[in-house]
């Protein structure tokens, strides 16, 4: 791990204890530039993930708390008429930062959850009419709960499709729970905290990462692996052509993390249940006794021939066929 890595890994941790496997994650999304999706039962720090991320950048971040009464002008902004200038003026939204937490976006309508479709995939917003830029730097980092579903509204497929990963948090073994509870008997750690990159140090650090070589096999690899997710007899859609790029991304900020300048098959299997399992749809009947996605993902793995290392650290477009076999 490098040295900017390193401290941005330091820094998350004096908030984020004993969850190095959600940190290194939600770290390798932000290089990648995608979106991540936190989920996980309540109280399990999944906010505080998202702050401890943030607040370790020095740029903007701004956080929205959604509720089922909000409108999608209070994501993207508003034009407000002004009668001493006859005339309209935007007021931009909390959409128009660098880093945004959308906490719980669960708990808000359809409606006002698809006003972050355009911003999640093409970085712009386009409000009556008029299409504006985002930051480069745009990253969101959304929270929800799986239980407790009353008075929520699940993210349809097409929106869970903009998120990069799906990651959890999970409960913290008893010596970690001991040290939360020390760490907060006078005030919070994420108080405390200051940042550690600047944001265009992290730009680099994400030009750095597209760098990073994927080898034929390992292309081969990746797409064998999606469409395996869409032949599987248990699942009605497996995952779209984004989904192989989202694995492809996430496997090559997996690599740069590791000091790696090729994506290994290590990477790709690291990064597939994250980056694939909230893509996939299942049949209904299976939902009834828990979903079984990341299960799926992993049956898939077993049954994909896994490339070399010697195959994933080299380019094989000058081999033959015979070569290859």
């Amino acid at each position: 791990m490098s040295h900017r890595l390193r401290r941005l890994h330091d820094n998350i941790s004096r908030v984020v204890f004993g969850k190095p496997t959600a940190v290194r994650m939600a770290t390798a999304a932000l290089l990648a530039r995608g979106h991540v999706l936190i989920e996980d039962s309540p109280g399990l720090g999944k906010t505080m993930l998202a702050r401890a991320l943030a607040q370790s950048i020095d740029t903007r971040f701004k956080r929205i708390q959604f509720t089922p009464d909000m409108l999608p002008t209070d994501v993207t902004g508003v034009s407000v008429f002004h009668p001493q200038r006859g005339s309209f003026e935007f007021v931009p939204g909390p959409v128009f930062t660098e880093v945004l937490l959308a906490d719980e976006i669960n708990r808000t309508s359809p409606r006002t959850q698809a006003s972050l479709l355009e911003a999640m995939e093409e970085r712009q917003v386009t409000v009556e009419g008029d299409t504006m830029p985002l930051p480069e730097l745009f990253f969101v980092i959304a929270t929800q709960n799986p239980i407790d579903l009353e008075g929520t509204f699940p993210l349809p497929e097409a929106q869970l499709d903009r998120f990069l990963m799906r990651i959890e948090i999970g409960y913290p073994d008893p010596v970690t729970e001991q040290k939360i509870l020390a760490a907060q008997i006078e005030s919070h750690p994420v108080d405390s905290l200051t940042a550690v990159l600047s944001g265009d140090e992290v730009r680099e650090m994400q030009r750095d990462v597209r760098r990073v070589h994927v080898s034929l096999e390992i292309q081969r690899y990746i797409v064998e692996i999606v469409n395996r997710t869409r032949d599987h007899n248990e699942v009605r859609h497996g995952a779209s052509p984004r989904g192989g790029l989202a694995l492809m991304r996430s496997a090559q900020a997996l690599s740069y993390i590791d000091q790696r300048d090729y994506v290994s098959p290590d990477s790709i299997q690291e990064a597939a249940a994250a980056v694939l399992s909230h893509r996939l749809i299942v049949d209904r009947h299976r939902l009834t006794a828990g979903t079984p996605r990341r299960e799926i993902i992993a049956q898939i793995l077993k049954s994909v021939a896994v490339p070399t290392e010697r195959d994933a650290s080299r380019d094989g477009s000058a081999e033959t066929p015979a070569e290859r076999s």
